[in-house]
């Protein structure tokens, strides 16, 4: 009995075989990103953001071979050994890509071990230079760098604020203390005079005795080089109340919607560094009218996580094939406008930087000043 069960069986998967019937394959895409803690929101936004280009792709008829494409979150919570464990974990259930992270800390020890698995990771606000500095061949970055991103705060403050000295403050992150750093070398050396360079820890809530030097040192620009939004608006409320005249100059983790949103009048005319986004663009409005309806207004790395993972799903569709080589091959070949960017890939994973000033104005972000041509927009 057991025998004819056996050859029914054969015989009905030689049918549907037969009959270009297939098994139903599916591509698992990863993502890496602190979902809880202090930087949650960056992190939600980098899932939703994959999440979107996903629907987007299935909309446009899906990537021929493949049944459906699954959406895999992990939350690394900004903490190396649990981004390492979150990689793990990924390679486990048979991931194909990771999209991420987030911080810097986590991407580096996470890329080691999926690099171990030639799995290829693209990440979608990773700035630290090191992560596409180690010669990894299946990293790659949607985002800016911290060494260009330090270069147009240095020039801005020179050529725009006329500034003579700086205050440098940052949280100790392998990403904020690096571009921190970075600025500070790359100010002295462009004859700003660096009066002080503090360090705050991650989870402080009372800036008070920093902040205290500042105002004493009374320099042309207050730096920040936070690791994320909130606690970049927790110092600009103290420093408000605090009385400090010097201009505020900050990077790309503290440009999120939430810094308004907490900061509120404090967050006026504070300038920030992040990349240039026409959202005038036909793929912009593309993205945003996917992602709006389901996850509110863009945070600041989910246009870069959209096209992160856009760009994977074009190279799978390209190569036909999940093979890294041959994904790898077709992402070195892309070369189209992109929601946030042009994306065309450097032989070291990075896609370029494209850095600008932007401005808080009444309770909105707006762009301030071109690098480029050195004018205001």
């Amino acid at each position: 009995m057991k025998r004819l069960f056996l050859t029914v069986l054969l015989a009905a998967a030689v049918v549907m075989l037969g009959s270009g019937m297939a098994f139903a394959k599916t591509l698992k895409v990863g993502t890496m990103g602190p979902l809880t803690g202090p930087y949650a929101a960056d992190g939600n936004d980098i899932k939703n953001g994959v999440l979107t280009a996903v629907e987007v792709i299935k909309a446009n008829g899906g990537i021929a071979g493949f049944d459906e494409i699954e959406v895999l979150p992990q939350d690394t919570a900004c903490e190396p050994r649990q981004a390492v464990a979150t990689a793990n974990k990924l390679i486990n259930e048979g991931v194909n890509g990771v999209i991420g992270s987030y911080c810097s800390s986590a991407t580096l020890p996470a890329s080691e071990v999926l690099d171990e698995e030639s799995i290829i990771m693209i990440t979608p606000a990773s700035t630290n230079e090191k992560v596409t500095s180690r010669g990894l061949p299946y990293m790659f970055r949607m985002c800016g760098r911290d060494d260009d991103q330090g270069a147009i705060a240095v020039k801005f403050m020179i050529e725009k604020l006329g500034a003579k000295s700086i205050y440098v403050v940052d949280d100790k992150t392998a990403y904020s203390q690096g571009l921190a750093d970075g600025v500070e070398k790359m100010s002295a050396a462009a004859g700003l005079k660096v009066l002080g360079h503090e360090h705050v820890n991650q989870g402080d809530k009372d800036f008070s005795a920093i902040l205290t030097k500042v105002k004493t040192e009374k320099p042309d620009v207050f730096y920040m080089s936070m690791q994320n939004s909130a606690t970049g608006a927790l110092m600009l409320i103290q420093a408000k109340r605090m009385g400090i005249k010097a201009a505020v100059l900050a990077q790309d983790a503290v440009y999120h919607p939430q810094l308004i949103e907490i900061a509120k009048d404090a967050a006026e005319n504070v300038y920030l560094t992040f990349g240039y986004i026409d959202d005038n663009a036909p793929a912009y409005k593309e993205f945003y009218s996917a992602y709006q309806p389901k996850f509110g207004s863009p945070g600041a790395y989910s246009g870069y996580a959209y096209d992160s993972a856009i760009a994977y799903l074009k190279a799978v569709e390209a190569a036909g094939s999940t093979d890294p080589a041959k994904v790898k091959a077709e992402l070195m070949k892309l070369d189209y406008e992109g929601a946030t960017k042009h994306v065309k890939f450097k032989a070291n994973g990075d896609s370029g930087s494209n850095y600008i000033i932007r401005t808080v104005k009444d309770g909105k972000f707006r762009n301030y000043w071109n690098p480029a041509t050195g004018e205001l927009y």
